[in-house]
């Protein structure tokens, strides 16, 4: 009796286990629903545009240059500092050269020789000319060379006083005195108090003593690739982005573009330049700031769109098509023609209305396409 328990109760657990793989391989092996996602087609702004990288500079910068040759004695300024037009900005200490001090030294010797000469010369001829013994001319002559003689002592003096300290007294334009030639802010200070400068001549570019910027007109330089500067001409409207200010944009417009190229890392590049408007008040762009410029090359404002990634393009020169949800899950091919694309969305001139749903490339829950007809459908 027990045998034939043990037994039947063997069975029944075998069935159980066959009955249970039966039914875990049925369902694995059921056709699981298809569902795709899709997206509508609906009104918006369709914007094509080209962005240049760059960066926002002054449009006047000037570097102050020193016009002696000596030691910086004192700054006046430093970045930030606003200065107008022939403020002093830094004064500098003359250290003579040896040679042309000595030469200076030994012109003003020899000058005031030749007027002590000529002054004595003069004063012989004064006595003559009281006496009779010589005539008006002569003593005129005399005169004459005593002035002259004067003259070169006075210029020697003056030689020796620019060898020395770099201008003369009471010129009224002090060479040793940096002055500003322009208003505006000052940028950079790239010298020190007791720094050594080159003055300013026409072998070299001198020491740059500052930097001053007329901060108030700025502008925006970058470049552009050369698939996009036949696209873009000046006067054209552009929207900059500001890497130092956040959830801000710029309005400008182009004013400049090189007539010719230069190639950066394999591409060619043309320069831009582009005028920025008024940022209003509070706001502060700092010179050498990177920006991104976005030019808009053409616009559709509140036109019909979709999706371009939904887009299927035949080979060949054939109409692009869609497939539009006519059903729950279920679509149809339907032929568009389409107008100007940014790239994201693209307008749709015929073909679609708004509110229709079109679908989006792959699956959405798995399985294959069912169309309108039957059958499978893809790109």
């Amino acid at each position: 009796m027990l045998k034939r328990v043990l037994g039947f109760f063997t069975l029944v657990g075998l069935l159980g286990v066959f009955a249970l793989t039966m039914g875990f391989l049925w369902w694995k092996s059921r056709e699981v629903p298809e569902t795709f996602d899709t997206v509508a087609v609906a009104n918006r702004d369709v914007v094509l545009k080209t962005v240049a990288t760059g960066a926002i500079v002054p449009r006047v910068e000037v570097d102050i240059k020193s016009r002696v040759s000596g030691v910086v004695s004192e700054l006046l300024v430093e970045p930030g500092d606003t200065v107008g037009r022939g403020d002093l900005i830094a004064r500098i200490q003359v250290i003579p050269d040896a040679s042309s001090l000595t030469s200076a030294q030994s012109r003003v010797r020899s000058a005031s020789i030749a007027a002590e000469d000529a002054n004595v010369r003069r004063k012989r001829a004064d006595q003559l000319f009281t006496s009779g013994a010589i005539s008006v001319a002569e003593r005129d002559a005399a005169v004459l060379d005593a002035k002259l003689a004067g003259a070169d002592l006075a210029n020697a003096q003056a030689a020796l006083t620019v060898v020395r300290e770099g201008a003369v007294r009471g010129s009224g334009n002090v060479a040793t005195e940096v002055r500003s030639t322009v208003a505006g802010m000052v940028l950079d200070v790239p010298v020190e108090a007791g720094a050594s400068v080159i003055e300013s001549n026409t072998f070299n570019d001198g020491t740059t003593i500052a930097t001053v910027a007329d901060m108030s007109d700025m502008v925006f330089e970058g470049t552009v690739d050369e698939s996009e500067v036949g696209r873009i001409r000046e006067g054209m409207p552009i929207q900059l982005v500001v890497g130092a200010i956040r959830g801000k944009t710029f309005g400008g417009q182009l004013e400049y573009i090189s007539p010719k190229g230069a190639v950066v890392d394999g591409s060619v590049q043309f320069a831009i330049r582009a005028a920025l408007d008024p940022v209003g008040e509070g706001v502060f762009i700092r010179a050498g700031s990177s920006a991104n410029a976005d030019i808009v090359l053409d616009r559709r404002d509140e036109v019909l769109a979709l999706d371009e990634g939904v887009v299927h393009y035949e080979k060949g020169g054939a109409s692009p098509w869609v497939e539009v949800e006519v059903g729950a899950q279920r679509f149809e091919k339907r032929e568009v023609k389409l107008g100007l694309s940014d790239g994201i969305h693209v307008e749709v001139l015929e073909g679609l209305k708004a509110d229709e749903r079109v679908k989006k490339p792959g699956r959405g829950g798995g399985g294959a396409p069912r169309s309108e007809g039957g059958g499978r459908r893809g790109r």
